[in-house]
This record gives structure tokens, C-alpha cells and sequence, in this order.
């Protein structure tokens, strides 16, 4: 699968970049894809909901009335859910959200959303860059010439290059992360997947196992 490789001012270079068709053109697994962005946004939950029970509530522990003659049900504590004031029932309690996944799964899942990218014509292969400072008008730039600036974008790093990331960070439609850090869901999530390329080799050698 050939693609141009494009510049930082969104010219072709002439050259272009083989796409393996074991990572970016298989038949997308739609389960894995569901599986594994599930799981990601599991991992995003803290858990850390908490509301007070019966047992939890100050409050008197006498008992509020006499047990039979008064016509209505019998009520033990004013601590009582059904009363205002009273407990939670069957509120929310700290827990994990996170669950496993086998990693072949995973690898299927990524390999699925690359594929679902690139039949929509939605991944670019740019050419390898760095900027001498960290400027956000020069990602900026990059984005107006790739004509990506009112698109959510998502740029792969072949390695960490503090620059051109501190570059993106202000930036709220723009994400910069390196090869290693690719997941299912960032790629679903970016409206045009944007691949150096120097992440070209580490994506294809990770996802090919």
C-alpha cells in the first residue's frame, strides 16, 4: 500500500512510504476494536464515588416509634434510606474499573483501527521534522499547511522529541505522542492520523508479531 510522503508545508516529497498490508489493510475486527477502547476508557474512571450508608449516618439510634398500633409500616431507625436524612441504598461504593485483555487482542484492535483509518483516506505519512524551540505558531504551521486546523489530528513520533510535543500541548484539537504510546482509541478518536516517517518502522515491528 503506497502513500506519499508529504512535507511540513504539505508538499509532496516525491517519495513514498510502503504501508505493510498485514497492519493497514486487514479486515477490521469490530469486537476487538469495541474490547479495547472499552478498556481504555475503564482505565480513565477512578472509581473513587463514595455515598454514606445507614451505618455511616450520624443520627439517634433510638427507636423512632412503637413498633405495631400507629397504622403505617414499622420503622426501627431514622437512619432508615427511606427516610429524608437517612442512608443511601445500594449507592455507589470505590471499585475498579479496569479489566484484562490479551494482548493479541490488543494487537488486533490497533491493527483494525489503522485499517478503518486508512480506507477512509485518513492517515498522512509526513516526513520527520524538529523545531530549534518550542513554538506553538510552528505547529501551528505544520497544521494550516496539512490543512488540519480545524480537524482533530493526531501526530505518531517515531521517538519522544520534547520540541515538536511542547510545541502541540496548547493546542486543544492536536495530539503528539511517540510509537509506543499508540492506542486504539486515540487513533479512533483523531480525524486524520498523521505518521512520521520514522514511527513507520516501530508501528509495523509492534503490531506484526
Amino acid at each position: 500500500m503506497k502513500v506519499a510522503v508529504l512535507d511540513i508545508n504539505g508538499k509532496d516529497t516525491g517519495r513514498k512510504a510502503d504501508l505493510s498490508k498485514d497492519v493497514f489493510a486487514i479486515e477490521p475486527n469490530n469486537h476487538a476494536v469495541y474490547l479495547d477502547v472499552k478498556q481504555y476508557l475503564a482505565n480513565q474512571r477512578q472509581g473513587t464515588h463514595k455515598s454514606k450508608e445507614r451505618g455511616e449516618i450520624s443520627g439517634s439510634t433510638r427507636k423512632i416509634k412503637k413498633q405495631k398500633g400507629t397504622g403505617t409500616a414499622r420503622a426501627g431507625s431514622i437512619k432508615s434510606g427511606v427516610f429524608k436524612g437517612g442512608g443511601r441504598m445500594f449507592g455507589p461504593r470505590p471499585r475498579n474499573y479496569s479489566f484484562k485483555l490479551n494482548k493479541n487482542l490488543k494487537r488486533l484492535a490497533r491493527k483494525s483501527a489503522l485499517s478503518i483509518k486508512a480506507g477512509e483516506k485518513s492517515i498522512t505519512v509526513l516526513e520527520d521534522f524538529n523545531f530549534d524551540a518550542p513554538k506553538t505558531k510552528n505547529f501551528t504551521a505544520v497544521l494550516k499547511a496539512l490543512e488540519l486546523e480545524n480537524k482533530k489530528s493526531l501526530f505518531v513520533l517515531g521517538g519522544s522529541n520534547n520540541n515538536v510535543y511542547l510545541s502541540s500541548r496548547n493546542l486543544k484539537g492536536s495530539e503528539v505522542i511517540t510509537a509506543s504510546e499508540l492506542s486504539t482509541y486515540k487513533i479512533l478518536n483523531a480525524g486524520q492520523v498523521v505518521l512520521l516517517e520514522g514511527a513507520l518502522e516501530g508501528i509495523e515491528t509492534n503490531l506484526s508479531k
